[in-house]
């Protein structure tokens, strides 16, 4: 045999030697490995994260993604995202998650050989606001009023501090004058005082869990106005004035000297300062207040200190802010159109006298006393209310209300007849 025949077997040999440890040295596929990343972006109920796939086991990375749970060691089997597939980097949002709650979380990734599981992570979702409605103001005086409200969730943490806030301008805060009630949830009520009389106050609930203050709706409301007695009254503004909503119902002047009350009807026609109940009866106290003779009237301390009986122009400049023309205002007897019946209460009125009210003047027929006899006469149908101008020696200006017309009724009387009075504030 030629020595390149020896050769070229020799060769062959060894490579048919050398095949099994060629084939021992190719791996069998692993695992991945991959590594998961601190959460980013985490709010109330989502939260961004991210992995990297660091080695693939020598496999195609057929899936990816991200398990979570509220239980250390999440897996597929809990909540999860895909996040594509292949090796590097990728990341994905977790939406959908409770407020002010700790979740666990791992990236995974699959190839033929399994799943792996990177490091696991965790993160604190954020707290989710509270949810506060006000409740409707009640128990309205001179200078306090009663609200609250209902926490209805507390953002998934507990509520440290709640009450109503409230201001003389719109949308109050904590930062005005505010009420502290005892931490929680439900419903809580509140005292607001040191109020102004006769005042528009706006008013809001508001709760606060250890990252949020939130507010319920706003609410208004006008406190009342108490005379010298602590009678309390509605107001009302009408145009620019702001009236009386009931009649005046002191039997005492402003001063805190008593008024004479007369009730013998003899007496009535008296020139004296004086008042009486209708029918000597003050069952109508709280309804129709009280009648006054027009001398009670030019005492000028007969409304609450701020406040004085309306003289006929003011009572004029009411009517305008009605719709009367001006010049109707100053003509004797029935004028306007419907001005009496937007000022008409919407009940009490007989034979279908109601008014609109539309005003919120509230009208009420409470009758009147007759100057020269002292006799009580129309309660139900008509209603007059004294102005503070006087007309001459003997007569003063009034206002009148009758159930059978919608206008307003302009003329003067004696100052002996008994008549209602409204304030208007200075």
């Amino acid at each position: 045999m030629s020595d390149n025949r020896r050769s070229a077997l020799i060769l062959g040999l060894s490579l048919l030697v050398s095949l099994p440890f060629l084939n021992s040295c190719i791996k069998d596929p692993t695992l991945p490995v991959l590594n998961t990343e601190e959460a980013v972006e985490v709010t109330i109920n989502s939260a961004e994260i991210s992995g990297i796939i660091t080695d693939d086991g020598g496999a195609e990375i057929t899936a990816r993604g991200f398990c979570w749970s509220k239980a250390s060691a999440p897996s597929i089997t809990d909540d999860k995202i895909p996040a594509g597939t292949g090796t590097g980097k990728f990341s994905g949002t977790i939406e959908g998650l409770v407020p002010n709650t700790i979740y666990y979380v791992r990236a995974f990734a699959e190839n033929k050989v399994g799943i792996a599981y990177g490091n696991e992570v965790t993160f604190l979702t954020g707290m989710a606001p509270p949810v506060v409605t006000t409740a409707q103001v009640s128990d309205i005086g001179a200078q306090t009023a009663t609200c609250g409200g209902t926490v209805t969730y507390d953002g998934g943490a507990a509520i440290k501090a709640r009450g109503i806030c409230w201001s003389k301008e719109p949308m109050p805060d904590i930062t005005d004058p505010h009420t502290t009630e005892t931490p929680g949830s439900g419903n809580f009520t509140s005292t607001m005082s040191n109020l102004d009389q006769a005042t528009v106050y706006y008013v809001r609930a508001y709760a606060s869990n250890e990252s949020w203050t939130v507010y319920g709706e706003q609410l208004t409301f006008r406190t009342k106005l108490a005379d010298i007695e602590g009678n309390l009254y509605n107001t009302v503004l009408i145009g620019t004035k702001l009236w009386m909503a009931d009649n005046l119902r002191t039997s005492k002047l402003n001063d805190n000297s008593q008024i004479q009350n007369i009730t013998d009807d003899a007496l009535w026609a008296a020139t004296d300062p004086a008042y009486c109940w209708y029918n000597n009866n003050s069952s109508f106290k709280p309804t129709y207040g009280a009648l006054y003779n027009w001398f009670t009237v030019t005492s000028g301390k007969l409304c609450p200190a701020g406040w004085h009986v309306p003289t006929d122009d003011e009572f004029n400049t009411l009517e305008i802010s009605l719709g009367m023309s001006s010049d109707q205002t100053g003509v004797w007897g029935w004028r306007g159109t419907d001005h009496g019946n937007k000022m008409k209460n919407q009940s009490g009125w007989d034979e279908n006298g109601n008014g609109s009210n539309s005003s919120g003047f509230s009208a009420l027929p409470g009758g009147y006393r007759f100057g020269g006899d002292g006799t009580f006469l129309m309660e139900k149908t008509i209603t007059y209310w004294w102005c503070s101008s006087e007309h001459d020696a003997d007569r003063g200006w009034y206002r009148r209300l009758d159930s059978a017309s919608d206008q307003v009724y302009r003329a003067s009387t004696s100052k002996k007849g008994g008549k209602y009075v409204r304030c208007v504030k200075d």
